[in-house]
């Protein structure tokens, strides 16, 4: 008996008992299915942290001011809410000598600010920072230019507005040229940001940038005046990223006259710990809706060794005749495991197309993204049919091993 009449026979089989077959499947199908979207979702949501990730800048570090204790009641702050940092730090980081690994520094001061145009406000995030912002965030402008060195010299009175703000402030025409307005002092768009229409954090859309020696002379000012919320280090590359920050950390804390690691006033952020630690809970996801999926795999596969057990009771007779014509133990055994893997394969199948349409339908629904990987679907599929066999092995075994005569006894 050649491969290609067991696999007729076996499919014969198989297509005799359509019902039975079917609710064989249907387990192995489920479980499938669960593999395919868990693994889509984990993707998806790994991507969009990637995402969020890049859309900070590429090869970026961000370095944080510590916290603040308050002398007489003795709370703390949390992290950034000292004022530690400074331009002088900034200065002292964009040295190449210094810091040959870091290729650009911008240091960043914010506060929420309602700006007015006309008889229209809008509230933002109101960003005050060095020309070096652009090149650190690898953000473009769409209409007009970045603020500059001589705006930054002169403490301009200009503002480079985020896309979302933009469209907030003028309904109708080009901002650029136009005016806004903070606390009486008039700014002039000078140009407006790209948009980053992959993001779903606003705030990298709703912002007005001003040169930073306008936001703190003219604009906010304050005690700290020379104080920055943060500072953002770009490396020279992602293969210097770890130079780059062990440079950083030794430069601010010299600068910061701070022996040892452990009392340092700033903290210094990575996009890898970034992505590290919102990746650790996507995983952990991952593997509890896994572990649903592998359940749902073990009862598809008890039900293949269900029917494959049936089939076997069913088919005594012709088990018997069988072996009493020449049929070794070797051919009953192949032909039933190719049954069963016969199961498999079309529950991994159909498993998969589900788990392809659940792709396209979960997105429609909520706000989850689906990535599917083919080398996981084809896993998947190869999975099903080893189930299909690895269950079919018993019922297999044990229909090899009875005896003609007892065989063609049976009723």
């Amino acid at each position: 008996m050649t491969w290609l009449d067991t696999l007729r026979t076996a499919t014969d089989a198989v297509r005799t008992h359509r019902l039975r077959s079917a609710l064989t499947m249907l387990g192995i199908l489920i479980g499938i299915t669960a593999v395919v979207l868990t693994v889509g979702l984990g993707d998806g949501a790994r991507a969009d942290v990637q995402e969020q990730i890049n859309q900070l800048g590429t090869n970026v570090l961000v370095i944080s001011p510590g916290s603040t204790t308050n002398s007489s009641t003795g709370i703390r702050g949390g992290f950034g809410s000292s004022s530690t940092l400074t331009v002088a730090d900034a200065t002292a980081l964009s040295s190449r000598s210094a810091a040959p690994d870091i290729q650009a520094v911008a240091p960043v001061s914010t506060t929420s600010a309602s700006l007015v145009n006309g008889s229209t406000n809008w509230t933002t995030t109101l960003t005050g920072t060095t020309p070096s912002w652009k090149a650190v965030r690898s953000r473009g402008v769409s209409v007009g230019r970045f603020i500059s060195a001589a705006d930054e010299r002169s403490a301009a009175s200009v503002v480079v507005l985020g896309p979302d703000t933009a469209s907030e402030l003028f309904t109708n025409g080009n901002p650029v040229g136009q005016s806004v307005s903070y606390n009486g002092v008039r700014l002039q768009v000078v140009g407006v940001l790209t948009s980053l229409s992959s993001s779903e954090q606003t705030s990298n859309n709703d912002l007005a940038i001003v040169p930073l020696s306008t936001y703190q002379q003219r604009l906010v000012g304050g005690v700290n005046r020379n104080s920055v919320s943060s500072i953002y280090v770009k490396a020279a590359s992602s293969h210097v990223l770890s130079a780059a920050y062990q440079e950083a950390d030794t430069l601010l804390l010299n600068a910061h006259h701070i022996t040892t690691a452990s009392s340092a006033d700033f903290s210094i952020a990575t996009q890898q710990s970034i992505l590290a630690a919102a990746t650790s809970v996507n995983d952990t996801l991952t593997v509890m809706l896994g572990g649903i999926a592998v359940i749902s795999l073990l009862v598809g596969g008890v039900g293949v060794m269900n029917i494959m057990l049936v089939s076997v009771t069913e088919r005594i007779r012709e088990i018997g005749v069988r072996k009493a014509i020449g049929a070794r133990p070797r051919l009953i055994r192949r032909q039933f495991l190719v049954e069963a893997s016969l199961l498999g394969l079309a529950g991994g199948l159909l498993g998969v197309l589900c788990g392809l349409l659940g792709a396209v339908l979960v997105p429609t629904f909520s706000d989850s993204r689906v990535i599917i990987s083919l080398p996981a679907a084809a896993a998947a599929i190869a999975v099903a049919v080893g189930i299909g066999v690895a269950f079919g092995v018993y019922p297999a075994t044990r229909a090899s091993r009875l005896a003609p005569i007892d065989a063609l006894r049976s009723e």
